[in-house]
């Protein structure tokens, strides 16, 4: 049965009077209110991904001799200008990029760089300045401000990131529908329920953990309920990452009313025996990302996703003594989607003969201000009281 004629016969075709009482309130989206409902999957390479040999300036002098173990050659490439490739394992999204489908974004990054993984995850998760510290993300802050459920916010994971904690409200740690609905069942949680009254939510602190938890009882059984509605047979690799995407890909499809997901891939932070590691991660990155992008091709829900690929810092210019890298700054960022104003190379390459005093690469494009592009130009919202500043807008959608 297709996702058309199982809405068919289920709650949409009984006027919604099926839906139990903790699902009230929660829409779900019919097969017409599917176009043109918009959506971002922010996908972060944890570790510091080296953006040099995954996006390469493969005819810069610099770069070769900064790296005469590690840089990679000609037959390891494929090529997208004279000056720039992809590494061989992005295979599937030089496809895309031929396709017009992706935009790369050079020199990404933040005045005054932290070179700490946890402190500069915190800064790209919380779009803050690297001198302020602050408990709530961008994301968490989007749901305060404009979303009504937490499950508007999705992160595919077991556990959730700071970018999506809000002041009044959280998204929501998912990675087994299933699992999430029947630990929220346990005896524990159903006293919860059971027994929580409006003075006990009107208490400052336990209160919002009273809210907190009522909000993931009902979010765990609107997205059960929801994700029965579709359930892909687009072939997905096995890694943990692709499943990821597939059940990312299962949300979207079956009409979950959520906005923004989020979700990772560890492992790149390349300090030593660099070409074997990185090269075998990003093609478990680019075989998942083809898997998804199909699947929401079939479906007609490709053109309404965009796609954020980031890593919280790029890595040196010259090798270290372990044929790998260390820490940097500015890297590239990737844009995939089916609605793209400006693919292909948004801006300039890397200069490689003007680093800064660590032998970085400068940025010229704040991270935020893609933050704030997507706020404005794809989620029709106002960037400046999420990210507390007006940032400039990009041209990539």
């Amino acid at each position: 049965m297709d996702r058309r004629d199982f809405l068919r016969q289920s709650v949409f075709a009984s006027g919604i009077t099926l839906i139990p009482s903790f699902l009230k309130g929660m829409e779900f989206l019919s097969p017409d209110q599917l176009s043109g409902y918009k959506n971002v999957i922010i996908i972060q390479l944890s570790g510091g991904n080296d953006g040099l040999n995954s996006i390469i300036p493969i005819s810069n002098d610099i770069y070769h001799s900064s790296r005469p173990d590690i840089a990679k050659k000609n037959n390891h490439t494929l090529k997208i200008t004279d000056d720039l490739a992809f590494n061989s394992n992005l295979k599937a999204i030089k496809e895309l990029y031929d396709l017009g489908e992706v935009s790369i974004i050079n020199n990404v990054g933040y005045p005054n760089p932290n070179r700490s993984h946890f402190r500069s995850t915190d800064i790209w998760q919380t779009a803050s300045d690297t001198n302020r510290y602050l408990s709530t993300g961008w994301i968490g802050r989007y749901l305060d401000a404009n979303c009504q459920h937490p499950h508007q916010a999705i992160e595919v994971d077991t556990a959730l990131s700071l970018a999506l904690k809000g002041n009044r409200m959280n998204g929501i740690a998912v990675s087994n529908p299933n699992q999430l609905y029947q630990t929220t069942r346990e005896p524990f949680f159903n006293n919860l329920v059971s027994t929580t009254n409006k003075e006990m939510l009107d208490e400052d602190n336990q209160g919002y953990l009273y809210k907190t938890m009522l909000e993931t009882y009902s979010s765990a059984s609107y997205i059960h309920e929801t994700s029965k509605i579709f359930a892909t047979d687009t072939d997905y690799p096995q890694s943990p990452f692709a499943q990821h995407l597939k059940t990312i890909a299962d949300f979207i499809i079956s009409g979950l009313k959520t906005r923004i997901f989020y979700s990772s891939l560890s492992g790149f932070d390349s300090h030593v025996n660099q070409l074997n590691s990185q090269d075998r991660l990003l093609g478990v990155y680019a075989e998942a990302i083809s898997a998804l992008v199909k699947d929401l091709k079939k479906n007609n829900r490709f053109k309404d996703t965009l796609i954020l690929t980031f890593s919280e810092f790029g890595r040196r210019v010259k090798q270290n003594g372990s044929r790998g890298t260390d820490h940097g700054a500015a890297n590239n960022v990737v844009i995939i989607g089916g609605a793209l104003k400006k693919a292909g190379i948004y801006n300039e390459l890397p200069n490689l003969s003007d680093l800064d005093h660590n032998g970085d690469i400068k940025y010229s494009v704040d991270f935020r201000s893609i933050y704030a592009t997507i706020l404005n130009h794809w989620l029709h919202v106002s960037d400046i009281p999420i990210l507390n500043k007006d940032f400039r807008k990009l041209g990539f959608i």
